[in-house]
């Protein structure tokens, strides 16, 4: 119960952060004149149904995956936020005064966190859908994978913040975790070798640092129907466990932080 109550009022105060919500009114323009060139894709008449199609969901695969990557800020900043910001305030101590435990106050925070990604990622879902309308195609993937992955991949980055943000600035958990997740694109098996990085460098980051290729939705918009046939569903259970793994340790080694962290103002 106590941790319910913690999460809610978490998923009250984000939906009222001014912060957040100036970035999502950015994110909303930026997505509006991203669709021009999805209306100028269905209204080119030289090209075929086929190549018309695979145009229109590179656009809105790259759409999505620039909306996508704020997600995963958002996630972030939410997360070093929502401790942060009570810290700040000084509001941590009347919750702290209560009998609730650390771990219990740090995990209310993370649900809370997670409310809010879940509208996040349905709103998301809504966009993909209208995007492929307006371009005249059909998405041919289950909408479960494209909830699904999101929200671990989610999960990854806000359990990362807020391990960081027990001992360090908010800004600079949330710097972190953005180069992080860069350099998890750089390293990932299917991006070119970089020529600045030794092999062995870049096989130990591909080992330490989330593997944000294999957790995103985008790369299934881009498949068809009989493609996704091939992948067993262990592959699925897989990938996803391992997202949600690596959040847990994530949140643990930050609870373990937290434990004897100062609730004094900062």
């Amino acid at each position: 119960m106590k941790v319910r109550a913690i999460a809610a009022n978490t998923f009250n105060s984000l939906l009222r952060n001014k912060i957040i919500i100036v970035f999502s009114a950015g994110m909303v323009c930026v997505m509006l004149l991203a669709l021009t060139p999805l209306m100028l894709a269905r209204n080119n008449r030289a090209i075929g149904a086929d190549q018309m199609q695979a145009m229109v969901l590179q656009i809105i695969g790259g759409i999505m995956s620039m909306v996508s990557g704020f997600g995963s800020l958002l996630a972030a900043w939410a997360a070093a936020d929502a401790v942060s910001g009570e810290m700040r305030t000084g509001t941590i101590l009347a919750v702290m005064a209560r009998p609730v435990r650390r771990w219990e106050y740090l995990l209310g925070k993370y649900l809370g966190v997670q409310l809010l990604m879940v509208a996040f990622v349905f709103g998301m879902l809504a966009l993909n859908y209208a995007m492929a309308a307006i371009g005249g195609v059909h998405i041919q993937i289950s909408p479960w994978l494209l909830i699904v992955y999101p929200l671990v991949r989610y999960a990854v980055f806000s359990a990362i913040a807020l391990m960081l943000v027990t001992v360090m600035h908010p800004m600079i958990a949330c710097g972190i975790v953005l180069v992080m997740s860069i350099a998890a694109q750089i390293v990932a098996p299917s991006a070119a070798p970089p020529q600045f990085m030794a092999p062995w460098v870049r096989k130990t980051l591909f080992d330490i640092l989330p593997s944000t290729s294999a957790l995103s939705e985008i790369r299934f918009l881009t498949v068809t129907r009989a493609t996704l046939r091939v992948a067993p569903w262990t592959d699925h259970v897989i990938t996803l466990a391992y997202g949600l793994d690596y959040a847990l340790v994530c949140f643990l080694v930050g609870a373990w932080l937290f434990r004897n962290r100062t609730l004094s103002r900062d």
